[in-house]
This record gives C-alpha cells, sequence and structure tokens, in this order.
C-alpha cells in the first residue's frame, strides 16, 4: 500500500458555528444533568393530563425484597432489579431512594429548588444560542451549503452506511465537508430533536398552559409533554455518545482542533500500489 502525501489543512468551521457548538455542548450538559435533578423528585412518567400512579410508563423506585432494599425500574408492566444504578443508589455508603443517582445529577443532592433554577437559567441560554445559530445558518448559507445533501450524496447513503459500519471514514477531498450520515443526523438534531426538546419543555410550564392551553394537548397533556421531554432527552443523550464514539475513531485530534480553531487536515488518501 502506498501513501498519497495529502493531510492538506483547510477552514472547515466558522466562528459562529465554533462558539454556538461550546456554548450548546454546555447547555446541554447543565440541562442534562439538572432535568435528571428534577426528575428524581418524582421518578416516574405517565400519558396523557393527569398522573396514574398505579400505571405508569416508567418508574424507579426502591424496595424492600427479602430483607433488601433492592432498585426496581419498571417499564411498562416488566421490572427490572437496577440496584445500585436506578431507584437505588449508595450515597455516602448507604442505600439511598434516588432515581438517577447523585453523580448524573446537577446539584448532587436532593434539591428540586435549585435544580429547576439550573434548568430554567440553561434553558434560556440555550434557547438565545439556537436562535443566533438558526439565523447565522439561514442568512450566511451554511445549512444549504455544509449540511444539506446532494442528490447524487443521497443516492450513495447505503455506501455510507457500509463504510461506518466497517469504521471507513472519508479521505483527502472527500473529507472536505461532512458526509451523508452526518447531515442527515445534524439536520435531524437541529430541526427536529432540539425544537421538541424546547415545545416539550414550555409546554410543561404552567403559565404557558394557561395561555396556550392547546399546547400540552399536542402531546395529549402536561403529564404526556413531560413524557415526550423525557424521550428527546434520552434521543439527544444516545446522539452525543454516537457523536463522541465517532470522534474518537476518526481522529480527536483532528476534530477538536477543527471545532476550536475551525481548520481540518484532510486524512491522507491511501492508494494501492
Amino acid at each position: 500500500m502506498g501513501v498519497k502525501s495529502s493531510g492538506v489543512a483547510v477552514k472547515r468551521h466558522s466562528a459562529v458555528v465554533r462558539a454556538t457548538h461550546w456554548i450548546v455542548v454546555l447547555c446541554v450538559t447543565i440541562l442534562l444533568m439538572s432535568g435528571l435533578q428534577i426528575f428524581n423528585a418524582h421518578p416516574a412518567l405517565y400519558s396523557g393530563q393527569q398522573s396514574d400512579f398505579g400505571n405508569p410508563l416508567l418508574s424507579m423506585q426502591a424496595r424492600v425484597i427479602d430483607g433488601q432494599p433492592r432498585g426496581i425500574t419498571k417499564v411498562f408492566n416488566r421490572e427490572f432489579d437496577t440496584s445500585g444504578f436506578l431507584g437505588l443508589s449508595n450515597v455516602d455508603g448507604r442505600p439511598t431512594a434516588r432515581g438517577f443517582p447523585p453523580a448524573l445529577t446537577i446539584p448532587t443532592g436532593q434539591d428540586l429548588a435549585t435544580g429547576r433554577r439550573w434548568h430554567f437559567l440553561f434553558a434560556w441560554l440555550f434557547v438565545a444560542t439556537g436562535l443566533l445559530y438558526l439565523a447565522y445558518g439561514l442568512f450566511a448559507g451554511h445549512f444549504r451549503r455544509d449540511l444539506v445533501p446532494t442528490r447524487s450524496e443521497l443516492a450513495s447513503i447505503g455506501a455510507e452506511v457500509a463504510n461506518h459500519v466497517r469504521l471507513r471514514f472519508p479521505r483527502g477531498d472527500a473529507a472536505r465537508r461532512y458526509n451523508t450520515l452526518q447531515m442527515l443526523a445534524y439536520l435531524g438534531v437541529i430541526f427536529v430533536l432540539l425544537p421538541l426538546m424546547v415545545v416539550t419543555g414550555t409546554s410543561m410550564s404552567p403559565g404557558i398552559d394557561a395561555g396556550l392551553h392547546w399546547l400540552p394537548e399536542i402531546f395529549g397533556g402536561r403529564q404526556g409533554a413531560r413524557t415526550a421531554h423525557f424521550i428527546v432527552a434520552l434521543l439527544l443523550t444516545l446522539f452525543v455518545l454516537v457523536h463522541v464514539v465517532m470522534v474518537l475513531l476518526s481522529g480527536p485530534v483532528n476534530n477538536l482542533r477543527s471545532m476550536i480553531t475551525g481548520w481540518y487536515r484532510l486524512p491522507r488518501e491511501r492508494n494501492p500500489g
């Protein structure tokens, strides 16, 4: 195998994209951890308008089974022993009833009021940053130029999936822009998941409910909106985990440098010979 000398540095991310990316990373992290703190105040999810305590869609609780405290997570009618993580956590060496463990919440102690303050503060920062990014993407052509795949790129999505399964990442000129799977994933997050996060969160506000009573009804009621909010948060978490894994596998130094400085070094092409 011969190596074609490439490795050309190209400008890949603008200052606005880089700044909003890191602000969103901060916001999503704080929102997730403070959101889990809020969830821990009542670790159960329901559908509709009211809480059906006897028939939750999901619940996390501590029980005493055979004389021992256990954490039980119930999904629909299936129960799972999740002791030590969900439902029952070790706090200061003692088993404590807790939906999610303290290490995943802000603050780490059980404090609903503080968790709500963190959540609402960073929710407003998140919305403001999102609006700035949206305006930039529309007026500077970022969406059209960098995130909308061409017909030929959409036609080759099968090959893109196969390459990702084999951990074969674009090299040379092919790495100048996002691949098709990246584009579709980012578009889905930007225009579906993140707006849903904002709308479902807003639907749970009593003030908004009073003025726009039809909004929570889109999700079947405030409890339905809460469940949808939780599901969207889970999907965003899965996206972030996959995104981080892909960054690590495809070249963490190069990817991080491009998101900090804007400059991305095209991976060298390998040619037979």
